[in-house]
């Protein structure tokens, strides 16, 4: 899970520059930064993570790191929580997740927050006697983006649900027949929410979250980067699935592959291929490893798809970045702008897109090492779908 000297000792990096006696954050299980020190899934209400500077090191750190844990969840709390103590609610309790932080320090002390804390926090911890000090997240940030092996594990993990959730549209998609303008599956119209719904079953089996995160067009709605609404699916167009489910530790997978039903001729194919080439052309510089620029990778897709007849500016084009850092959060550090490191886990996924016709995407996920890289599972690159 995660590396508890990493985390924290970001904090004790950000509280030894402030000249700050403790770290506060809070917030609730849905932001990446409290799960990633906490390893709670609380509620959906704010709560506190308090990490006291004591001069009392444990595991390289400084400090003492405690939750203070919301009504009736103080079990699970102590179940859950990496760090060394849990304070329950009390009836003596202050009324606020920061108050209660602010009762233990001292009168005074003073408390880094990062600067993305509400002025509501700002002023309950004020209130409370502390003397907030807001900082750059920029420690805990470099800490997340750099995977442990236990976090590459739970990665790997949820990107095999993500493949299985893949194989099961592709399967529906092979198995459907041509009816006209459309095509049919089991005797009823494919549609990309019935679609949805086979690939979000299929993600439920192999234990991890769609989280809302199945993206699947066709023909022009493959243009609409985000698609979630129900269109009809026919043959000979482009059907982009782009799929993000969310494991239980809360680490997400994302996995893009596009097919053409009956196969694909023409422009169709033609984008497919540009776009094939594309990726494979990003990984290689990607394969040189550690030390690689962003740059170098956002090159290679361009010059693959000005080769592929896609370089004019009225053809189809690419119209976001050629990936992400992934973890606890969909998107996270690294994006493509400065030098990849060691431990970053990153998507690749060139596309092209025109509204009027359709749009294809192809999707992988990898972790950089010193050496290289290590592509989280192999799947075919073919816009036939098969059994």
């Amino acid at each position: 899970m995660t590396d508890l000297a990493g985390g924290y000792g970001a904090l004790d990096l950000l509280c030894g520059e402030t000249d700050a006696d403790a770290f506060v954050h809070v917030a609730d299980r849905g932001d990446p930064t409290q799960l990633f020190l906490t390893r709670f899934h609380g509620p959906d209400r704010p709560y506190a993570f308090v990490y006291e500077l004591d001069g009392g090191p444990t595991d390289d750190r400084e400090g003492t790191a405690t939750l203070c844990a919301p009504a009736l969840f103080d079990e699970q709390a102590a179940r859950e929580f990496a760090g060394d103590r849990v304070l329950a609610l009390g009836p003596d309790s202050a009324r606020t997740p920061e108050g209660r932080a602010a009762a233990l320090l001292d009168d005074g002390a003073r408390v880094a927050v990062l600067d993305t804390a509400g002025a509501r926090t700002l002023a309950r911890l004020e209130d409370g006697g502390v003397e907030p000090i807001t900082v750059d997240p920029a420690p805990v940030e470099r800490a997340r983006r750099r995977k442990t092996a236990g976090e590459v594990d739970r990665l790997r993990a949820v990107q095999r649900a993500t493949r299985a959730g893949m194989r099961r549209a592709e399967a529906v998609l092979a198995a459907s027949a041509a009816d006209g303008d459309t095509l049919r599956y089991e005797g009823a119209p494919l549609t990309t929410e019935r679609l949805r719904r086979e690939v979000n079953a299929t993600l439920a089996r192999e234990g991890v979250s769609d989280a809302g995160n199945t993206v699947i067009g066709a023909g022009p709605t493959c243009a609409d980067l985000h698609f979630v609404g129900e269109d009809t699916v026919r043959p000979g167009e482009t059907v982009l699935l782009d799929i993000s489910p969310r494991g239980p530790d809360g680490y997400y997978g994302d996995f893009t592959r596009t097919f053409v039903p009956g196969g694909a001729a023409g422009w169709e194919r033609d984008v497919y291929d540009a776009v094939a080439d594309a990726l494979e052309a990003a990984l290689g510089v990607l394969d040189r490893g550690a030390g690689v620029e962003g740059a170098a990778v956002s090159a290679a897709v361009e010059e693959a798809l000005a080769a592929g007849g896609f370089g004019d500016a009225a053809a189809p084009r690419m119209t976001h970045g050629p990936g992400h850092g992934v973890g606890l959060a969909l998107h996270e550090a690294p994006g493509y702008g400065g030098t990849l490191r060691a431990g970053d886990v990153v998507t690749i996924e060139p596309g092209l897109y025109d509204p009027a016709r359709g749009g294809v995407r192809l999707e992988d996920l990898v972790l950089v090492t010193e050496e290289g890289i290590e592509r989280f599972g192999a799947y075919r690159l073919d816009p036939k779908p098969r059994a």
